[in-house]
């Protein structure tokens, strides 16, 4: 989720056939489906996870996703240690299902007291994996891409990712200056 920006749902959904992932190099996710988590009586299928198109999209709507060349080595590791579910799905659990909502959020809750320091635990950095989005999407903005670019690759309008992400853009003075002078220059 970190490395793409996926949403749960679009990490739940991604299936092999949505993954470009060469032996070297970046990679490509093609999002199509996803997979998101709802109580049963609210959902169209009765399930408690229906298969749906990208969010706020057309149901034949895609949307194509760079991703670095860890994120690739993570993949094709993965899918060499575990296969892919009988629909082409990459994470599952072991009939096959979607994996539920509490149970990552159970592991992720106690991943975070190995990865951070007791004063952090506590805090609200990273509190849910839907965190690793927003990470994501600041590190586009604060790495210098483009606020249209970074909300193609999110699945945003531009207004919203500004409006959730302005905030999140810090340090870019003296790259912005720089810029701004060659710019001038040219």
């Amino acid at each position: 989720m970190y490395f793409g920006g996926l949403r749960p749902a679009e990490a739940a959904g991604l299936r092999q056939k949505d993954c470009q992932l060469p032996e070297k190099g970046w990679g490509f996710l093609t999002l199509e489906k996803t997979r998101p988590q709802s109580n049963r009586r609210f959902t169209d299928s009765g399930q408690a996870h229906d298969e749906r198109g990208l969010k706020h999209r057309d149901v034949k709507h895609t949307r194509a996703v760079p991703i670095p060349p860890e994120l690739v080595a993570i993949l094709r590791d993965h899918i060499a240690a575990f296969g892919v579910g009988e629909d082409g799905r990459l994470f599952r659990t072991r009939t096959g299902g979607v994996i539920s909502g509490s149970a990552y959020a159970k592991v992720w809750q106690e991943a975070r007291t190995y990865a951070f320091t007791p004063d952090q635990v506590p805090s609200p950095l990273a509190g849910r994996p839907y965190d690793l989005r927003h990470a994501a999407v600041s590190l586009w903005l604060n790495a210098g891409m483009h606020a249209p670019k970074a909300a193609e690759r999110a699945g945003h309008a531009v207004d919203v990712m500004l409006r959730v992400y302005a905030k999140c853009i810090d340090g870019q003075q003296e790259i912005t200056n720089q810029r701004i002078l060659e710019a001038l220059a040219a």
